[in-house]
């Protein structure tokens, strides 16, 4: 069954959001304001310890002080523990901010993805106004819009969300792909396999990953719903395997003019 909410919760939420938005955006030009090492150690903990990221909507400050989305409440959190508490405490408050409001993964996130989306085109593009568009195509399309167009009446949170389950999805399907792409769009069983294996595990983390995002949320019930887009993955890799689709080679001969 889908997911449910309180209405008024809800509304509340995503008033609260557009509120929100205009600073949000006015932080992504000012990167003195964004908290850079915070970001790299959620990044970090995403991919090795996600429900230190996902299950506590919890920010640092320019003080080294962690302070509880929900309601704002401060303090000089250390321990996993510790976070937990203050998160349970904070929930029975009715403040209910759960977005970050620091737009510094979002851009760090948007800069690597072209990074790697670069390296790319190096490898396998030959055309620069190709490989521009390429970069610009991944930026607006796998990672913005996919992102907008899966949040919720919650939205910014619910990007949020999107962009910690994309972060480890981009470090196994842009990084660790790119390395092991000359084995991965080789033709016979072993790469297809491989090339199934590595698309499965990422899509299978994304959601998983969602689902830890939308599982601190009080007010949100049956978010199990979120992990069934992993069953019909596992349910479609072995026929995708044993049809001889590689994943691999079809997206890099839909973005590269080298066939493959």
């Amino acid at each position: 069954m889908l997911p449910t909410s309180s209405k008024a919760r809800a509304s509340s939420s995503a008033s609260r959001a557009h509120s929100m938005f205009p600073q949000y955006l006015r932080r992504i030009i000012k990167w003195q304001q964004m908290d850079i090492e915070y970001t790299f150690w959620q990044m970090l903990h995403l991919c090795t310890s996600p429900k230190v990221v996902q299950a506590y909507p919890i920010d640092k400050d320019s003080n080294n002080l962690f302070a509880c989305r929900c309601c704002g409440m401060e303090a000089a959190i250390s321990t996993l523990s510790t976070i937990s508490i203050v998160v349970h405490f904070c929930m029975s408050e009715t403040k209910n901010q759960w977005a970050r409001d620091d737009p510094a993964f979002v851009v760090i996130c948007s800069l690597l993805l072209a990074v790697a989306t670069l390296a790319y085109c190096a490898a396998y593009d030959h055309s620069a106004s190709h490989a521009v568009f390429v970069v610009i195509s991944v930026l607006l399309f796998h990672f913005l819009t996919a992102g907008v167009l899966l949040a919720t009446s919650c939205w910014l949170y619910a990007f949020d969300v999107h962009c910690n389950s994309f972060f480890p999805m981009f470090v196994m399907l842009y990084v660790i792909h790119y390395f092991l792409s000359p084995l991965l769009v080789a033709h016979g069983f072993i790469p297809v396999l491989l090339s199934n294996l590595l698309f499965l595990v990422a899509a299978s983390y994304y959601h998983y990953l969602n689902f830890l995002g939308y599982d601190v949320l009080p007010f949100l019930e049956r978010t199990t719903f979120f992990l069934y887009p992993i069953g019909i993955v596992i349910v479609l890799s072995p026929i995708l395997i044993l049809s001889g689709f590689s994943p691999s080679r079809y997206f890099m001969n839909m973005y590269f003019s080298q066939r493959l």
